[in-house]
């Protein structure tokens, strides 16, 4: 099954959340409807970016890796390039 890493960005507060979901949409809508108790407070979210995998081990795996960035700068980087 197609997994995918999300990034999204609150209109609220301007910072980035990085996730993995299979159904992107359907993720999206559940933030700005306030069902994560970890972004609840900063809604609205808009998506900004999104990276497709084979598997959810290796989305899961890449949005780990995006989280341990110090800074964003690989991040950045990476938004820059989409």
């Amino acid at each position: 099954m197609k997994h995918f890493v999300y990034i999204i960005k609150s209109e609220k507060d301007n910072k980035n959340y990085i996730g993995s979901t299979y159904n992107i949409e359907k993720r999206l809508k559940w933030h700005n409807e306030g069902k994560s108790k970890s972004t609840k407070s900063r809604r609205p979210f808009k998506l900004i970016y999104w990276r497709e995998f084979e598997s959810k081990k290796f989305a899961l795996e890449f949005e780990r890796w995006l989280k341990k960035q110090k800074g964003g700068v690989k991040i950045k980087k990476l938004l820059e390039n989409t």
